[in-house]
């Protein structure tokens, strides 16, 4: 999982939580049922079993693989739609391929996020490129879908790429913590991620035995991802494993601890920490879309049949077969 990796002593340090500072505590960790998605591939549904508001300003996150594919085996999606919502794509190892029709497109790999404003409508295809395809190999990521509110719902599509050397470089206080800032900000340092919803976006390395306290905003709800290894949560040091999710209550600081023994195969624990300004509307989802009312999703299937998404180019990327 390299997903960016460097000296954590060169690295600015963020503070631990100190006298008048309150220790965010443990409210619910969940184990993530696996499943398919798009043509076959295999994911971890990641926030399953977690109420809607504990999730929101989120939707859905998956963590795609880790897997190590033989050849023939990597799979993508088709070209789909989307309506109302922002995808973040996130890859640690291996690559995934973009297009979209509003001119967006890509590659995604090396620790680099691609960030979709569905906004009003959007075709889009993810898929690995030809030659994963045809050689296998290591695959490993994330889709996290984040909410918009109602009055951007149908902004007009967007789409960032930020590479994996975009992301801010933190440690923690003693150095035994790497974090990649994606989106939002931790101790004041800043993510390249640009959000229409406040969220923070974090994925931290943790050396074995070593703990991470981490300062968080208060009007943010919090979520830790364990994506590899094993460790502990919260002061009250509440086991977790790869495939679990901790749903955090209302505090200033969250702590995530390492097990001094991994039997993770990258020898560290592995999370992703996130969080964001919960909207606080109704939602109503129909697969791809998510609105605010059964109505507006109705309207949303019509606009898609009309071709009012957009049109899938004429030199449109498709699914590699072997």
């Amino acid at each position: 999982m390299p997903a960016v990796t460097a000296d954590t002593l060169a690295l600015p340090r963020i503070p631990r939580a100190g006298l008048g500072d309150t220790e965010r505590p443990v409210k619910q960790v969940t184990t993530a049922p696996t499943g398919f998605e798009g043509e076959g591939f295999p994911v971890r549904r990641t926030f399953a079993g977690i109420s809607a508001a504990d999730l929101d300003p989120f939707i859905m996150m998956d963590q795609m693989g880790d897997v190590d594919y033989a050849p023939g085996e990597p799979k993508g999606t088709s070209w789909h739609p989307h309506r109302g919502f922002e995808t973040v794509t996130y890859i640690m190892d291996g690559a995934f391929q973009h297009q979209d029709s509003h001119g967006g497109g890509g590659f995604i790999k090396d620790g680099a996020t691609q960030w979709m404003t569905a906004g009003a409508g959007i075709l889009h295809i993810e898929t690995p490129p030809a030659e994963l395809v045809v050689s296998g190999g290591t695959f490993h990521g994330v889709q996290l879908w984040v909410n918009l509110p109602g009055k951007d719902k149908m902004i007009d599509p967007a789409y960032q790429n930020l590479e994996g050397g975009d992301v801010a470089l933190l440690a923690s206080d003693d150095g035994g913590a790497l974090l990649r800032v994606i989106a939002g900000s931790v101790g004041g340092h800043q993510g390249p991620g640009s959000t229409h919803t406040p969220i923070t976006f974090v994925h931290a390395t943790i050396a074995p035995g070593a703990s991470l306290n981490v300062p968080w905003k208060p009007e943010y709800n919090a979520l830790v991802y364990v994506l590899a290894g094993s460790g502990k949560v919260g002061t009250e040091g509440r086991p977790v494993h790869v495939g679990q999710t901790v749903v955090f209550g209302r505090g200033d600081h969250l702590t995530v601890a390492a097990d001094d023994k991994q039997e993770s195969r990258y020898g560290s624990l592995e999370v992703l920490i996130l969080g964001g300004e919960p909207i606080r509307e109704p939602v109503a989802q129909y697969g791809p879309f998510v609105m605010n009312t059964r109505q507006e999703l109705q309207q949303a299937v019509e606009d898609f049949q009309s071709g009012r998404f957009g049109q899938i180019p004429a030199n449109a990327l498709m699914p590699h077969v072997v």
